[in-house]
C-alpha cells in the first residue's frame, strides 16, 4: 500500500514538473489577464504552485476560461444591494 502511493504520488509530482514550465510560458496569461507582462521573477515564483496544482490549471487552460468564476455569497450579494440604495 505505502509503495503505490510513493509511486502515484511520484507520478503526480513528475506530471505537475512537466506541465508547469508550458504553463508558466504559455498557458498564466491566457488565464490571468494581471500575469501579461509580468517578468521571470513573477513566473519562478509560481511554478512550485502551479506543478501542484497542475491538474486544475490544465482543465482550465483546455476550456478556455480566462478568469476564475465569481463566487456569489452572503456578502457579494449584500455588497451589491449596498450600491444600489446609496444611489
Amino acid at each position: 500500500m505505502a509503495a503505490t502511493l510513493v509511486w502515484v504520488t511520484t507520478i503526480y509530482a513528475l506530471l505537475g514538473l512537466l506541465f508547469a514550465p508550458a504553463f508558466v510560458a504559455f498557458g498564466v496569461t491566457r488565464l490571468d489577464a494581471a500575469a501579461r507582462g509580468t517578468g521571470l521573477g513573477f513566473r519562478l515564483l509560481i511554478l512550485p504552485g502551479v506543478a501542484a496544482l497542475w491538474p486544475l490549471l490544465l482543465w482550465r487552460w483546455l476550456q478556455g476560461q480566462p478568469e476564475p468564476p465569481v463566487e456569489i455569497n452572503a456578502h457579494r450579494r449584500w455588497d451589491s444591494t449596498a450600491r444600489v440604495s446609496k444611489r
